[in-house]
């Protein structure tokens, strides 16, 4: 006898379908999975067998083989344990394949019978919902994050017995309609550092506002205490509202790295990893993302950038082109999106107080350009916006605060603005003026004739780079939106030419 039961797992940014075929047959008693399946697959023996037996079911006292098809596909994961013990109860006639007839089933078995989430639950659902089941049973804990995926009937289980249950038509279980559920964002109030909490640093504030405005990345460089990082994290709360496809996007990632128990992601991400990261921690590799694609639709922020080893911050370069990331292991290349907006920060030395009129700087020339030199040539042509900002007088820390969030909210509505007629140029959701190809550059963006002069002469004067370039028009044409300006003016690219490093 055959029994089939049909599951999803994790590929990637996508899914795979997987088909568990069950036999049994007289002889002695074994239980046996094949189909490329890693130790933790096969260790599903021992969690199926006790979660049937403590579920109050009869494991076969014969002999059972388990197919986990295509063959040829890795399996890793608890993903199958649920489908596995699905299959054992149709071989064994607790279940008839009427009960389990176009539906798919995912989920880790405890040993008394309980359901535990799984990583990568919207991968699995939206693979399900493309074969063109109709229901999906998952574990109850990723119900909300699965519950993005629409058209398909998505229902929670806790236990194996309720499960069995519900196939049974004796117990209902909380689901998903088949339209899914509102994910509708929820505009956020101030909850962290807002701009008017930041003394002084006019300059920083308006390059901040730039850049996010026009989502460049931006490198802040200054002594210690000058409300560098403040200025960072003031930076997460002026980003837009999350649209409902971006929310699906980074809950996605978010689960694929084991946030299995989180929400759905309503707010825009900000990611600050340690510099003692390794490279496969920011990066991602084939077992997951990496903290680029978790800052997916949000930002990066690498506190002390020259900290951080050369081989990570070398390794930022591609997906700060081409905003994704792809990993290539043995037989397997795995992509990610990783379209991200960096924030760095660093001091101006190795001790931080290279020029600061009240400290002696007591580094070296050479340990000065030891220090630059962290960042590469490459890697600093991706920064759009350099700023440096100096120590605010103590005198000026204790300004009033009466009017705390007028500022703010002033700078975010001018770069709401500013998306909006980014949105009408570019007739696209989530295109920036960062996001431009260089020829889209030339094509689409309008330039006066006396800029088209300053930025001629500029380009020889300062030896800038064809990418650096391009740079220049496009922190322009941001500075040009948040001015409701329809052509780049003198003044415009004037500005943006003070945001490169001389």
């Amino acid at each position: 006898m055959i029994a089939k039961t049909y599951s999803a797992i994790p590929y990637g940014f996508d899914g795979k379908l997987v088909e568990v075929e069950g036999d049994m047959n007289r002889g002695l008693p074994a239980f046996n999975i094949v189909g490329m399946a890693n130790k933790t697959i096969n260790e599903a023996k021992e969690r199926v067998r006790s979660a049937i037996v403590n579920s109050e079911f009869s494991f076969p006292n014969k002999k059972v083989t388990i197919n986990l098809a295509p063959a040829e596909l890795p399996k890793d994961g608890a993903y199958l344990d649920l489908p596995i013990a699905l299959s054992i109860l149709l071989l064994s006639g607790q279940l008839v394949s009427s009960d389990v007839v176009k539906k798919a089933f995912v989920g880790e078995l405890s040993l008394n019978g309980d359901i535990k989430p799984v990583r990568g639950i919207i991968n699995i659902a939206e693979t399900v919902k493309a074969a063109g089941f109709q229901e999906l049973y998952v574990p109850i804990k990723n119900l909300a994050q699965a519950s993005l995926v629409r058209g398909i009937k998505i229902y929670g289980v806790d236990t194996f017995q309720a499960l069995y249950l519900a196939l049974k038509q004796q117990l209902e279980l909380t689901s998903t309609n088949d339209n899914g559920s509102d994910t509708n964002a929820v505009t956020a109030v101030h909850n962290g550092p807002i701009l008017d909490h930041v003394r002084g640093q006019s300059i920083a504030k308006r390059a901040i506002q730039i850049a996010i405005a026009g989502h460049h990345n931006i490198l802040i460089s200054g002594p210690p205490g000058a409300g560098k990082t403040l200025l960072a994290r003031v930076a997460a709360n002026l980003l837009p509202d999350l649209t409902n496809e971006e929310m699906v996007e980074i809950t996605k990632l978010y689960s694929l790295a084991g946030h299995t128990d989180a929400d759905i992601i309503k707010k825009r991400p900000f990611r600050s990893p340690h510099h003692t990261a390794s490279a496969t921690s920011v990066i991602g590799g084939a077992s997951g993302p990496g903290e680029i694609s978790l800052a997916h639709k949000g930002i990066l922020f690498l506190d002390e950038i020259p900290e951080f080893p050369r081989s990570v911050l070398e390794s930022l370069r591609q997906p700060l082109e081409d905003k994704t990331i792809s990993v290539s292991r043995v037989n397997r290349k795995t992509t990610y999106p990783a379209d991200f907006m960096l924030i760095g920060t660093m001091n101006p030395c190795p001790c931080g107080y290279l020029g600061d009129p009240t400290h002696e700087c007591k580094c070296t020339e050479l340990q000065i350009q030891n220090y630059h030199k962290k960042l590469s040539g490459p890697l600093f042509d991706r920064i759009d916006i350099y700023v440096e900002v100096d120590r605010v007088e103590n005198k000026d820390l204790r300004e009033n605060l009466s009017a705390v969030g007028k500022e703010h909210d002033v700078v975010k509505n001018t770069i709401t603005e500013s998306y909006k007629r980014q949105r009408a140029r570019y007739r696209r959701e989530g295109f920036y003026n960062s996001s431009l190809s260089s020829f889209q550059t030339s094509s689409l963006i309008k330039l006066e004739a006396p800029a088209e002069a300053l930025l001629a002469k500029a380009s020889e004067n300062l030896n800038l780079s064809a990418r650096a370039y391009f740079k220049v028009i496009k922190v322009a044409q941001t500075i040009a939106d948040l001015d409701g300006a329809e052509v780049i003016t003198m003044s415009h690219l004037a500005e943006s030419l003070s945001y490169r490093k001389r």
